[in-house]
C-alpha cells in the first residue's frame, strides 16, 4: 500500500520505498497539519515507593494538583536522593503532536502558554529543546511566570502517579485561538485536563476552538486524561462529545469504563460510539482496541480468523475503513483488537506516553486520508466520506508499533522515526505470520 506522508528515511508501516507522496510536495494545494491545545508541562520522572505517595496524599495511578512551593520541595528532595530518572517536555497533547510530527515528518501546531523570558537551562528551554522542530510553536502565548511541572512518580510495578504544579499552564487566552488555523487543520487535538476548571482562561479558549472546529467540520479528538477526571466531569464530557460534528475519543480502559459504565473493552468502545465516531482504547499489556462506524454496504470482511468475545464475531468487519456516523445511511459498528507488538518490550521502564503515541499514529492516518483526497479526489479510495486512509485493522497495527517504540524507551516522546520493518528476523516473521 502506498501511504502518503513525508519521510526522509524508511519507515516501518505502512509505506514502501516505491511511490511515496510527501504531504506538502505532491500535487501542491493546502497544507496538511494537526492543531492541538495543551497545558504545557515539563515531566519530571522519579522512581519512588508507595509510601511516598501515601505521605503526599496522591492516589496511585491518579493525578493531583500540588502548589508550586510543594513541587519545588519534592523535586529538590528527590533530586538529592538520586531518584529523578528523567526530565522531559510533557503534556498529553504536546507528546501526541511531537510523535505525530516525527512519524509523519510533517508539521503540527501547538497552542498553549509559555514563559515569556526563556533562559538557557530553565524549564521552558528544556520544553522547546525536546520538542520536534516540525511542531510549530509560533502560536504559543508568552506570559510571565513559571512553566507547569508534573512530577511523575513511578512505583516498582510501573504504575504512574502525578503531582502537578500549574504555573502558567492555564493562562492561555481565548483571543489567541485562530479560527483560520483551525479551519485548515486535519484535526483538533484536546485533552480533558483542559476542561477541568471552568474558571480558567484555557477552558474558555478550548470551547472557542471546539466551536471553530465544529463550524468547519474539523475532527475533534479528545484524550480522556485520568479515570478520576472522567468520573468528575462525566456528564459534561458526554454532552461535549455528542455535540461534536466529528468526534473521536482516546483513553485507557479505566477512563472508558468511567465514561460508559462498561468494564469490558469491546462493550466500552461500543457504548462510546453512541456519542463518538471513532474510539481508541488502550489496555496496557492486553494491547489496544479501535471501534468505529462504517456504512453497511461498504463494510469489508476480515481475512483473519473471526473471533468472539463479549461481542460475537467482533472483528468480522475489521478490514473496513472508518466513517463518521452522519455519513452512513445504515451505520454498522466495527471493531479491531491487537495484542502488544512482539508481546511488548522485554523490559518496560514505564508506560508514560504510550497512549499518546498510539493516538499519534491514528492522527497520521487521518491526515494521510485528507491529503490523498486532496491530491487524488477521483480515487476509488474516496467513493465515500471515509475518516481513515487505512482499515481499522491496519491502523491498529500502526498504533501498536508506534506505542512499542515509546514503551521500550525511557521517554514519552520518539527521538526519531520508526525503524524499517526488516530490522530483525523476529519482526519480519511477525508480519509474515
Amino acid at each position: 500500500m502506498k501511504f502518503p506522508g513525508k519521510r526522509k528515511s524508511k519507515n516501518y508501516f505502512p509505506v514502501s520505498e516505491r511511490g511515496r507522496d510527501p504531504f506538502q510536495e505532491a500535487g501542491g494545494g493546502a497544507p496538511v497539519y494537526m492543531v492541538g491545545i495543551d497545558q504545557l508541562l515539563v515531566d519530571i520522572e522519579a522512581k519512588v515507593d508507595e509510601e511516598l505517595l501515601k505521605s503526599l496524599g496522591i492516589a496511585k495511578g491518579q493525578s493531583m494538583l500540588v502548589d508550586d512551593a510543594t513541587v519545588d520541595r519534592i523535586y529538590q528532595a528527590l533530586k538529592g536522593q538520586g531518584k529523578v530518572v528523567g526530565e522531559f517536555a510533557g503534556g498529553s497533547v504536546g507528546n501526541t503532536l511531537h510523535n505525530y510530527s516525527v512519524i509523519a515528518d510533517d508539521q503540527s501546531f501547538l497552542l498553549g502558554t509559555i514563559t515569556r523570558q526563556i533562559t538557557v537551562g530553565d524549564y521552558a528551554f528544556h520544553y522547546v529543546r525536546n520538542t520536534s522542530s516540525r511542531v510549530n510553536l509560533t502560536h504559543l502565548h508568552p506570559t510571565t511566570g513559571p512553566m507547569g511541572r508534573a512530577i511523575c512518580f513511578i512505583t516498582s510495578d510501573g504504575e504512574r502517579s502525578f503531582g502537578v504544579s500549574r504555573g502558567i499552564m492555564d493562562d492561555f487566552p481565548e483571543a489567541s485561538v485562530s479560527e483560520e488555523l483551525i479551519a485548515g487543520a486535519s484535526g483538533l487535538v484536546l485533552t480533558a485536563y483542559l476542561l477541568r476548571d471552568e474558571r480558567t482562561p484555557i477552558f474558555k479558549a478550548t470551547l472557542r476552538a471546539i466551536a471553530y472546529a465544529n463550524r468547519h467540520a474539523v475532527p475533534v479528538v479528545i484524550s480522556l486524561g485520568t479515570a478520576a477526571l472522567v468520573r468528575e466531569k462525566r456528564a459534561f464530557l458526554i454532552e461535549l462529545i455528542r455535540s461534536l460534528t466529528v468526534g473521536m475519543v482516546a483513553g485507557n480502559l479505566d477512563e472508558l469504563h468511567e465514561l460508559t459504565g462498561q468494564e469490558d473493552p469491546l462493550l466500552a468502545g461500543s457504548a462510546a460510539l453512541e456519542w463518538a465516531d471513532l474510539v481508541l482504547l488502550t489496555r496496557d499489556r492486553h494491547g489496544l482496541y479501535l471501534s468505529a462506524w462504517v456504512e453497511e454496504a461498504l463494510a469489508r470482511e476480515t481475512k483473519d480468523p473471526i473471533l468472539s468475545k463479549s461481542i460475537a464475531e467482533y472483528n468480522k468487519y475489521e478490514y473496513s475503513r472508518a466513517m463518521t456516523r452522519r455519513h452512513c445511511q445504515k451505520p454498522v459498528k466495527v471493531f479491531s483488537h491487537i495484542n502488544p507488538y512482539l508481546g511488548g518490550p522485554s523490559v518496560i521502564r514505564n508506560t508514560n506516553g504510550a497512549g499518546d503515541s498510539a493516538l499519534a499514529a491514528v492522527l497520521h492516518d487521518l491526515s494521510a486520508n485528507i491529503h490523498h483526497r486532496r491530491v487524488a479526489p477521483t480515487s476509488p479510495k474516496h467513493k465515500a466520506q471515509f475518516l481513515t486512509y487505512s482499515s481499522i485493522h491496519q491502523v491498529c497495527k500502526y498504533a501498536n508499533r508506534v506505542s512499542y517504540e515509546v514503551l521500550r524507551r525511557n521517554s514519552p516522546r520518539l527521538v526519531q522515526g520508526l525503524p524499517e520493518r526488516e530490522d530483525s528476523l523476529e519482526e519480519a516473521a511477525y508480519w509474515e505470520a
